[in-house]
């Protein structure tokens, strides 16, 4: 339960992979976080790539970053479409850029390169955007894992373990404010 008060937002679009959404989300509330599932509003639910059903409890455009600690963007075919949507994009950008934990995972990279925050990082991916990521300005490792500040990329769903211990150490990291009572 090291990640109570902590909020975490899991973006959803069609063909999502369905470990690369349900295996975060899960470990999440196992360590206490609130986890939110934030769709690109073109739903009101979205199916995996083999036809497992998310329902998402608010659309993009509706979420409020400052209301999270992560976000969370799993891969498929699902950021794909996710990047096709201003609001996912201005969400991810702006949670990047007021310093909340990003993970990315498998083709999640994908909606890092159209949310404009890979210039200078260090990240790993699914094989198949390694080219996407590097032409945004990213430096490509490929490792299971890798952080660089706030963004943390795994490469596919073998890697989801230690994807989710590196976001999980991070939200640690960040300390929930205590609230005092005086009286």
């Amino acid at each position: 339960m090291s990640l109570v008060g902590k909020k975490v937002a899991i973006l959803a679009e069609n063909l999502y992979e369905d470990l690369e959404l349900w295996y975060p989300l899960i470990r999440m509330k196992e360590e206490g976080a609130t986890v939110v599932v934030v769709g690109s509003g073109s739903s009101s639910s979205y199916k995996s790539k083999h036809g497992y059903e998310v329902k998402a409890d608010l659309p993009a455009e509706k979420a409020s970053v400052d209301e999270f600690d992560a976000v969370i963007v799993p891969g498929g075919f699902a950021p794909d479409y996710l990047r096709r949507y201003s609001s996912v994009l201005e969400f991810v950008r702006r949670a990047y850029e007021v310093g909340k934990i990003i993970g990315a995972i498998c083709h999640a990279g994908s909606v890092l390169v159209s949310a404009r925050i890979l210039k200078g990082k260090t990240v790993t991916c699914f094989r198949a955007i390694k080219d996407d990521v590097t032409n945004a300005g990213a430096n490509y490792v490929d490792k299971e894992v890798v952080r660089d500040g706030n963004l943390i990329t795994s490469r596919f769903p073998d890697d989801l373990p230690a994807f989710c211990r590196e976001i999980i150490a991070a939200l640690q990291e960040k300390k929930v404010p205590q609230i005092r009572v005086k009286g």
